[in-house]
Parts: C-alpha cells; sequence; structure tokens
C-alpha cells in the first residue's frame, strides 16, 4: 500500500484521531435514531494546497483539576473491567495511567519522528502526488505534525505499557476516550501489540532484494492490523457510550452508523483535517470507520470470542479483506500477482518505492477523480495491484518515473478502470494528448455529477509535460507507465501483460 497514513510514519500508531470518535458522544439519544444518509457529490478535483502551517497554540486551555484527575484514575480499572467483559479479553495485570500535558504530547510526537520516519514520509509524497492523490505544492511533513497537534486525544503507550489521560480534555470527554484506548490495553496483553504490529513493517523500497509476488500481497498487512485495533477499540468505545440507554452495538445498527457518521465528521476545530486532501482524509479515518464495520460484522455473523480473540489471533491482512468482511470470513483465496524482473528491466534506474496498490488505493483514486458513487461501484471488483516507483540514473533532474499494474474481476472491469485513470490524466497534467490521428485531449473532468468516463479497452498513450504516459487494458489486467523511456516501458509491458495472461490461463 502506498505509504501514506500517519500509522505508517508515526511509530505511536496507536494514538491518532480518537478525539474525531468523541465528538457524538454528548449528545446520544435514549433513543435510536434515523440513520443519517450520505449527501451526492460531484466529482472532487484536487485542488492546489499550500502547505498547512501548525495550528496556532490553543489560547485559555482549560486544565482538569487534581481532584478530577484522581477521579479519572479510580475510574481507570472500572472501564478496563467493562471492556474486558464486552470483549472478552482477560485482564492479565494492571494498567498504568499518566496525566500529560500538552508539551509532553508535543515532544513525544517529535521524538517519535525521526530521520527514517521523515525519509520516508519524503518518498510517499513524491508517490502520492505522482498519482495526484497530493496536490504538488503539498507539505506532507508539515500536515502531518499539525494534524497530531490538533486531533489527539489520549493515547496508550504500548513500550511503557501506560494509558495517558491529557489534561486538557474536558473531563466529560475522558471516559469515551479510556474505553477506546484501554482496549488498547487489553490487546496488548493478549498479543504484545509491539511484536504483534512488527508483522506488517516490512518496507519493501528499503529491503537490497526485488520484492516477490508473497511480498507485495502482504504490503498491506500493517493497514489490516491497524484497522483491527481500531475498529475493536472504536466498538468498545461506543459500547462504553450507548450502555446506559440498553443498547448494544451488535442490534442497534443504525445507532452506531449515525454516531460514526457524526464522529468522523470534521468540526471548526478540526481544521486542519478539514482543508486536508481526500485521499488523506480518507486514509485518516480508515482503521477507524471501515475498521469498525469490519469487527460490527465479525461480531454478528461470529460472535464476541470471534470478534475481538479471532481476529487478534488470525487478523486480515490486505485492506480488501477490511472494506469487505464477507471476503475474510469466507477465507476468500486470491492468488498473488506476478511481478517482472524489477532490476534487470529497470536498470537504467534507480529504486524509489514500491508496494502494492490495494483496494483501498483504488476505492480513493476513483473517488478523488470521479466521485465515491463509482468508486462504491467498481473498487469490490479489484483483483491484485503493484507499483514501482523509479528515479533515473542518467538524469536527476527527470520526473519520476512510474510502473502501475491493477488486477479486475473481468476484462469488462478492468476497461472500465483504465477509461477512469485516462480520465484522471487532464487533472494531473497541464497537457495530456493521445496519441493518434485526432490528437484528441484527455477527458476534461466532469464538475456537476459522478458520470462514469467510456471504458478504454487495448493500448492508447498520451504525450505531458512529463513524458509520455500508457495505459494498456488486455483482459483483466491494465498495465500503466508514466515518464518512462520508450525501451523500458515496452520491456516491462511484454513481460508484465504476457505473464498475466499465462497466470489466467
Amino acid at each position: 500500500m502506498i505509504r501514506s497514513e500517519v500509522p505508517q510514519f508515526i511509530p505511536c500508531r496507536l494514538i491518532l484521531l480518537v478525539v474525531l470518535a468523541v465528538a457524538c458522544v454528548g449528545e446520544l439519544p435514549g433513543q435510536t435514531p434515523a440513520p443519517q444518509t450520505e449527501p451526492a457529490r460531484g466529482v472532487q478535483q484536487q485542488q492546489p494546497t499550500k502547505p498547512i502551517p501548525p495550528p496556532e497554540e490553543p489560547k485559555g486551555d482549560v486544565k482538569i483539576t487534581p481532584r478530577q484527575a484522581e477521579e479519572l484514575f479510580h475510574s481507570v480499572d472500572e472501564i478496563l473491567a467493562f471492556d474486558s467483559k464486552e470483549t472478552g479479553l482477560s485482564i492479565r495485570h494492571e494498567v498504568k495511567r499518566k496525566l500529560t500535558s500538552r508539551d509532553e504530547v508535543v515532544s513525544y510526537l517529535t521524538k517519535h519522528l525521526n530521520d527514517e520516519d521523515t525519509q520516508r514520509l519524503r518518498r510517499s509524497e513524491l508517490v502520492l502526488k505522482k498519482f495526484g492523490l497530493l496536490p504538488r505544492d503539498f507539505n506532507l511533513e508539515t500536515f502531518l505534525v499539525a494534524l497530531l497537534r490538533e486531533e489527539v486525544a489520549g493515547y496508550y503507550d504500548p513500550k511503557t505499557k501506560t494509558v495517558n489521560l491529557l489534561d486538557w480534555v474536558p473531563i466529560e470527554e475522558q471516559e469515551p476516550v479510556m474505553a477506546h484506548e484501554l482496549t488498547h490495553a487489553l490487546q496488548d496483553q493478549d498479543v504484545n501489540l509491539q511484536k504483534w504490529m512488527k508483522r506488517g513493517e516490512k518496507d519493501l523500497a528499503e529491503i537490497k532484494k526485488d520484492p516477490t509476488p508473497a511480498d507485495i500481497e502482504n504490503d498491506e498487512m500493517d493497514n489490516a492490523r491497524e484497522a483491527v485495533l481500531e475498529g475493536q477499540a472504536q466498538a468498545m468505545m461506543f459500547q462504553y457510550a450507548i450502555a446506559p440507554t440498553g443498547h448494544s452495538i451488535a442490534t442497534s445498527p443504525e445507532l452506531v452508523g449515525a454516531m460514526e457518521e457524526e464522529s468522523l465528521t470534521g468540526t471548526p476545530s478540526t481544521k486542519v483535517f478539514n482543508d486536508a486532501p481526500i485521499f488523506l482524509k480518507e486514509s485518516l479515518t480508515f482503521p477507524y470507520s471501515y475498521g469498525l464495520d469490519f469487527v460490527l460484522k465479525v461480531l454478528q455473523k461470529g460472535g464476541k470470542a470471534r470478534a475481538f480473540a479471532g481476529i487478534l489471533g488470525n487478523p486480515p491482512h490486505t485492506t480488501r479483506q477490511i472494506m469487505q468482511p464477507e471476503t475474510y470470513l469466507a477465507g476468500e483465496k486470491i492468488a498473488p500477482m506476478q511481478v517482472p524482473d524489477f532490476k534487470r528491466d529497470f536498470k537504467d534506474y534507480q529504486k524509489f518505492d514500491i508496494g502494492a496498490m490495494g483496494e483501498f488505493d483504488v476505492a480513493v483514486l476513483v473517488e478523488q477523480y470521479v466521485g465515491k458513487r463509482i468508486s462504491k461501484q467498481i473498487y469490490p471488483e479489484w483483483r491484485g495491484g503493484y507499483y514501482y516507483a523509479a528515479k533515473s540514473k542518467k538524469d536527476s533532474a527527470a520526473p519520476l518515473a512510474l510502473l502501475y499494474v491493477s488486477r479486475w474481476s473481468s476484462a469488462t472491469t478492468a476497461a472500465q478502470f483504465a477509461g477512469i485513470y485516462a480520465h484522471s490524466l487532464s487533472q494531473r497534467y497541464k497537457k495530456a494528448t493521445e496519441a493518434g490521428e485526432a490528437q484528441a485531449p484527455a477527458l476534461s473532468a466532469s464538475k456537476n455529477d459522478e458520470t462514469a468516463p467510456p471504458p478504454l479497452d487495448g493500448r492508447h498513450t498520451w504525450s505531458t509535460e512529463d513524458g509520455v504516459v500508457l495505459i494498456e487494458q488486455k483482459g483483466d489486467t491494465v498495465f500503466i507507465t508514466e515518464s518512462l523511456d520508450d525501451n523500458t516501458s515496452a520491456a516491462l509491458e511484454k513481460e508484465v501483460l504476457n505473464s498475466q495472461a499465462t497466470a489466467s490461463e
């Protein structure tokens, strides 16, 4: 998966965005509200975004009193017992607790954004910009620091085994936050979160050997595991909030849906999040929204034991399994995609980044260029994908080169995706002219509706200010290169499409 999500870059991966899920707690009705429907969206073009400055320091923070802090510390054990009962995860030892100031949180976050994380950020930023998922003048590192300062509402630190309560968060919001964070403490006592999450931390761009098909298949493992952890924690936060009403998250889907919708909507106080590009908003909320839906589906189908200890013992490893829980429950197996000999084919290039292009990635890519409605129609048809980004050895000023291969459920859906990708070129490049007699420009973007662009089958090329873009649909496969020289592109085209044709026979 493209290294886009904040947890990919910050080791304190368990502390993010809890505040977004707290917003609805104070307004819970005594009865199940009507579900909220999502307003129709038109095509969402990515407008250029200036680098986001750090948020101003809040003025007049209201600190909780020592007496309130003492009451909070006493409630930790009570809420931990609640979480244990609801999840079935055992309390093996007491959880340490600490009241933390804003300065201490900022120091903690800054400390953990080390040189390796910064290098990863910059690499990811260029790849995301190549796909058009970030504006070209966007500063990802500045954005993330600003976001973390704005959004954090509490966190569990698996290294010190401590739940950190923040002294500036209003007292009435602290208990739901604890229900979330103490779920992480129970998860940690069950599987050791540092070891459990480390299984998915392999960075394919850093390994010396070319990745194997299995490496590509497992590249989303950390994203899937992150969704499990946050989905379970969200489930317990919502269950704690509605427990006084007599409702259960397993049997009140309308109530949970309304709470979830409200919890993931930005407020005037979440300015950094509100101004974020589409891809980052979706990436940031993915483990909380899709993770919660995944856990609820497993809870409804398999009961408490399977939804908590069962998932931790047998976690999903792709975003497809998170987004479509039925594929996880059914034990769906998708054959790994064959990959080319990257070192041989890219002999004139230096590897820059590589990874899976998973179901979540294509869902947001399609949403950005043609809207959410079409995205929801096509992303379930995804059956595999990867990208390889490289820098020219001969010309350091050359644009980043890209290979992107995706596989779909049928030739029809492959052609649909190829058409959508071609449709994106006019938004990503100043000039994108298709080769051929008519010299037609790339399809212009519609701003008023979510009409799907026409399918694109066969082989097509465009000239852009960054070089040639090649899109070829063959059977269930879409082959794409951008800014590669003709010889390299031709060699990859032959190898990839022949191997995919052989694999599908």
